[in-house]
């Protein structure tokens, strides 16, 4: 197995880094004051889309950086999971980074699904928007009523009607869904089917957000946060009626499609977990070099340097772990790599959760307020342990697999 990058990723990681450096770095910190006095968290319906986003997602366009996710060569970058992989890295060590290069959940898994599943139609309808970046879109799965860490446990119903599907549930915790420029949700409900599996049950539909039925209940807020304009919400779908087009790939199909939303999504994910770790390690060792206690450098205090040291070790490890994930992705794709993809959706998480803990630990009360993006990789980090399957369902899967080698 071979973790080099080819020379194209090299050279698009490389241009993602000098945009970053030039255009994004400069302008992070007040990009969020901006963000946070544009958006009260009491008056959702009001949020806007921070000024600068725009004219910065043109520039990243213009610059070739634009759907680098994408293998298709025609509609992103071309790039494999593994030759996207440092570059998710790289554009982890921001918050606002992932959007302006129109990579960012749940819009990437979204087009994933139309690429790899929707009808010529729907592709044509919301995937060419969502390729330009004109509108934002949902992913509504979990579930306010049920345990959604078992998926099969879901109550919302995507039922045949004559010529109409008719869908009727509560989801919550879909993202996206504040953003004023959201037209589409992705929903997954169950379709019976007598003939079929426990995984055959289920399908994933096409909503537009406007259409009759489709509620925004409320904004969830993420220890304290709303995350605007983005935003986490709970969204009701009463008798919801469209037309039979609006399943994606037909009734029934909605853990395939699954599956194959979820792989890569996961490896992005992680490989932006070790970006912000990356970063955290570097805010950990300015703040222990520049600050004083007792006489003494904060990084000769209280075991920092030992912090330090097995900070850099975690993210080496958990980078080598993701690296072999995206890599068996790309070669066996991701029901051949379930171990491998599991065991990265426990590490990554984790990992970035514990550094940026002791990165808050070392720089005191900023670490707890804006001043740093500190609490916003925490709440990332720790979000993320419950996000695409919660650690235990990760871990249970990786024993399953490894029990039924020994035949047990």
């Amino acid at each position: 197995m071979n973790f080099e990058p080819s020379q194209k990723s090299r050279d698009v990681l490389a241009r993602v880094q000098q945009f970053m450096r030039d255009e994004v770095e400069p302008i992070e910190a007040k990009h969020w004051e901006e963000v946070r006095a544009l958006n009260p968290d009491g008056d959702w319906k009001k949020w806007k889309v921070g000024p600068r986003v725009e004219a910065l997602k043109a520039k990243a366009k213009a610059a070739g950086l634009w759907n680098l996710f994408l293998p298709d060569p025609a509609l992103g970058a071309g790039l494999s999971v593994l030759e996207y992989a440092p570059i998710a890295e790289w554009t982890g060590r921001s918050l606002m980074a992932p959007e302006l290069f129109n990579c960012n959940a749940p819009d990437t898994g979204n087009m994933e699904v139309l690429f790899r599943y929707g009808s010529e139609a729907q592709k044509k309808r919301w995937l060419e928007p969502l390729l330009a970046g004109s509108i934002r879109s949902v992913f509504c799965m979990t579930e306010p009523d049920v345990a959604s860490s078992d998926a099969t446990n879901m109550q919302a119903t995507a039922v045949v009607h004559g010529n109409e599907v008719v869908l009727n549930g509560r989801k919550w915790w879909s993202s996206g869904i504040g953003d004023p420029r959201a037209q589409v949700a992705i929903f997954m409900g169950r379709t019976a089917n007598e003939s079929g599996g426990r995984h055959a049950q289920h399908s994933m539909v096409l909503v537009p957000l406007d259409a009759k039925g489709v509620t925004v209940k409320r904004m969830l807020p993420v220890f304290g946060d709303y995350d605007a304009p983005h935003g986490h919400g709970e969204v009701w779908f009463e008798d919801v009626r469209l037309p039979l087009d609006a399943f994606i790939a037909g009734p029934g199909r909605g853990f395939e499609i699954a599956q194959g939303r979820l792989g890569p999504g996961r490896i992005h994910h992680c490989m932006r977990c070790i970006g912000a770790a990356e970063k955290t390690l570097e805010l950990m060792i300015d703040r222990a070099s520049s600050r004083e206690a007792f006489g003494k450098p904060l990084v000769n205090l209280g075991g920092n340097r030992e912090r330090i040291a097995e900070a850099r070790v975690a993210i080496d490890q958990a980078r080598l772990l993701t690296l072999h994930a995206a890599w068996k992705l790309d070669e066996v794709g991701a029901l051949g790599a379930m171990t491998e993809i599991s065991a990265i959706k426990v590490v990554a998480p984790r990992m970035l959760q514990a550094i940026v803990d002791d990165a808050i630990q070392l720089h005191g009360g900023a670490g707890m307020s804006h001043d740093t993006p500190l609490t916003g990789f925490f709440a990332q980090a720790r979000a993320l342990r419950l996000a695409d399957g919660p650690d235990e369902v990760h871990m249970g899967l990786i024993a399953k697999l490894e029990l039924g080698k020994r035949g047990r």
